[in-house]
């Protein structure tokens, strides 16, 4: 005896999954290689907003090459997270706050990558996190709001000067 709804196939509907935005912070999504790294610390630039500090790079986008770097995919968004050992000296410190920060930035980032993939450019940030004080994730999530409208203004402007 056969399940009726499962051999039409209206028991599931698949246009509502494909149309939900997916919040994930897969591996190609960080910046994890040593070079990449190193790169972005000697050629990238920074703002401060306290607790954060952020070194941006633009990635260059498919056919042009940008201060050396090679061409790389549409939209790329890439982004490492760092806590200081000096003000924490607790692994499990560090790694809250971490883990902390990877979720408030998993949650808000899909604006900034829309936009990204709609100008064919990308960036490679790293968020490190200055103060000695354990964050409030309220907090977190408000200062990671404002860096992520912040670094989309900054990718509009570069994106409005390259053409």
């Amino acid at each position: 005896m056969k399940n009726s709804k499962l051999s039409s196939g209206s028991f599931f509907n698949f246009t509502v999954l494909e149309n939900k935005t997916t919040y994930t912070l897969g591996k190609n999504e960080r910046l994890k290689s040593r070079k990449a790294i190193e790169q972005l610390f000697t050629v990238g630039k920074s703002f401060s907003l306290f607790p954060f500090k952020v070194i941006y790079s633009n990635i260059s986008p498919p056919g042009k090459e940008i201060d050396g770097q090679l061409p790389t995919a549409n939209g790329q968004l890439k982004c490492a997270f760092s806590v200081s050992k000096r003000h924490f000296k607790k692994a499990t410190d560090r790694n809250r706050i971490k883990r902390q920060m990877r979720e408030t930035y998993r949650l808000q980032k899909v604006e900034l990558q829309n936009q990204l993939r709609k100008s064919n450019g990308g960036l490679s940030v790293f968020i490190l996190y200055v103060s000695n004080e354990l964050p409030n994730y309220e907090i977190l999530v408000l200062k990671m709001n404002t860096i992520l409208t912040r670094l989309q203004k900054i990718a509009n402007e570069e994106t409005v000067s390259n053409t």
